[in-house]
């Protein structure tokens, strides 16, 4: 089936309030035309998921600077410093999780199962005792999997059913979300003819992706990782 969508019919389905992860790992694998499609949509109280927060201006800080986002679940913001005010001031909520367990617990809800044990962080802030168990005469913190409505995601490249192939650390959680999302929405500036993507060379199978946006022209935001450090 084709799954191929206009950005602005792709986009339109997603309600106020959702719950939405966000591929990329930086810049790259993050899907910048998605994003600035939802910030000219509007839709508010939403929930994101990503493993950082963009820079200023630049990707899913261009929504929280709107006003369009009341929970941020990440890694790190540390390169964002008015997502950082808004945290601090209480105007935007801020969950934090260690980077690895963070992709665990998306993983784990593409698995589908219902969480896992970790004993990372065990006495830092990020661990209430409400969270730990005795298993095996070890203390262990249950780890609950992390689902979302809703997945956007860019890859480099796809054909119309939906077959993805992703570039560099594009890897890292854009798989990872595509399995652990209710309906996923892919960006690519490259729709292969079918039959034209080798079945090894496939990172996300066609079973997992909802709609295919083909990209025309790719914007100044996609230009980060070359303009900066020349990849």
């Amino acid at each position: 089936m084709n799954k191929q969508q206009g950005i602005e019919e792709a986009i339109a389905q997603i309600p106020h309030g959702a719950v939405i992860m966000v591929g990329g790992f930086g810049s790259p694998g993050t899907p910048f035309s998605l994003i600035n499609e939802l910030l000219r949509q509007g839709q508010k109280n939403l929930t994101l998921i990503k493993n950082d927060a963009n820079e200023k201006s630049v990707g899913i800080s261009k929504l929280i600077e709107n006003g369009q986002v009341s929970k941020l679940i990440t890694t790190h913001i540390g390169l964002n410093k008015g997502v950082i005010e808004m945290m601090n001031s209480g105007t935007l909520d801020v969950e934090f999780h260690p980077q690895g367990i963070l992709a665990e617990k998306i993983r784990i809800a593409g698995s589908g199962c219902f969480g896992f044990l970790s004993d990372i962080g065990l006495d830092s802030e990020i661990t209430n005792s409400s969270q730990l168990i005795e298993w095996q005469g070890k203390t262990l913190k249950v780890e609950s999997a992390l689902g979302a409505q809703y997945a956007l995601i860019h890859a480099e490249r796809a054909d119309p059913y939906g077959n993805l192939v992703y570039s560099s650390s594009a890897m890292n959680f854009c798989p990872l979300m595509a399995m652990a999302a209710d309906h996923v929405i892919a960006e690519t500036p490259h729709v292969e003819r079918i039959g034209d993507l080798m079945p090894e060379s496939i990172h996300t199978p066609c079973v997992f992706v909802s709609a295919i946006v083909h990209l025309d022209t790719l914007t100044k935001e996609y230009d980060v990782m070359e303009a900066r450090f020349g990849y």
